[in-house]
């Protein structure tokens, strides 16, 4: 006998923005793959008005997050939930402090990518403290609220890296690696916003209808980097 469907609040998709629009800076070797364009950005969001069930990220605080994705949010009654890199705050293309106030004021949650884009995997004592404690500090500066929840470089992890994060009180944390997550999860699963992205793709990723295969091999992935280290 079949498996009863799942019910939409038993899960929750995850979405990741990183670029939007024509890039105003140089982009890092790579970047250019997860860089949309205003229509492609549009289109999903149009697909994800009404869903409850679909949350949408921002990562690395480029300055299209204040200048393309926050009217559009507001416009459609969406909130996003914007991860900045605060050692990059106010460089070229990327957000400012302002901007993020300006998010804030918004209503929409920041909360902290890191300081300088590193693999947290590859960190010493000291570029861990940099990019877990510095950083929300200086968010938290900012906001004048508190940082509790983080979105991993690179979806880069495993358990040394996950215990630093419970060391520091995170109380949601953000990865990439793909597929549906449970709500309340600690560790939550995100699925990259791509260049060469269609409504079909929109479709499959917000219907969650990926072959038996694709979520074994997903489970089993999350597994070994929990593990690891």
């Amino acid at each position: 006998m079949p498996a009863a469907p799942q019910k939409a609040s038993e899960k929750v998709v995850n979405l990741t923005v990183h670029g939007i629009g024509q890039a105003p800076r140089a982009l890092d070797p790579g970047e250019d793959t997860t860089w949309v364009s205003v229509a492609q950005f549009e289109q999903v969001l149009d697909a994800i008005v009404g869903r409850p069930d679909v949350r949408i990220t921002f990562d690395d605080g480029n300055a299209s997050d204040v200048e393309i994705a926050l009217p559009r949010l507001i416009e459609r009654g969406l909130t996003g939930e914007f991860f900045v890199l605060a050692g990059l705050l106010g460089e070229p293309g990327r957000l400012t402090a302002d901007g993020v106030r300006e998010l804030m004021c918004a209503g929409m949650p920041v909360g902290s990518h890191g300081w300088a884009h590193r693999d947290w995997r590859r960190m010493n004592a000291s570029q861990a403290h940099e990019e877990i404690i510095e950083a929300g500090a200086v968010i938290e500066a900012i906001t004048g609220r508190p940082v509790s929840r983080v979105a991993v470089p690179f979806g880069s992890y495993d358990r040394r890296v996950l215990h630093s994060l419970r060391r520091a009180r995170m109380t949601r944390v953000y990865t990439s690696d793909g597929g549906p997550a449970r709500p309340g999860s600690w560790l939550q699963p995100r699925n990259s916003l791509r260049h060469d992205l269609d409504p079909a793709w929109t479709r499959s990723i917000l219907d969650g209808v990926d072959p038996l295969r694709v979520r074994a091999r997903r489970l089993a992935s999350r597994t070994f980097k929990r593990v690891r280290g």
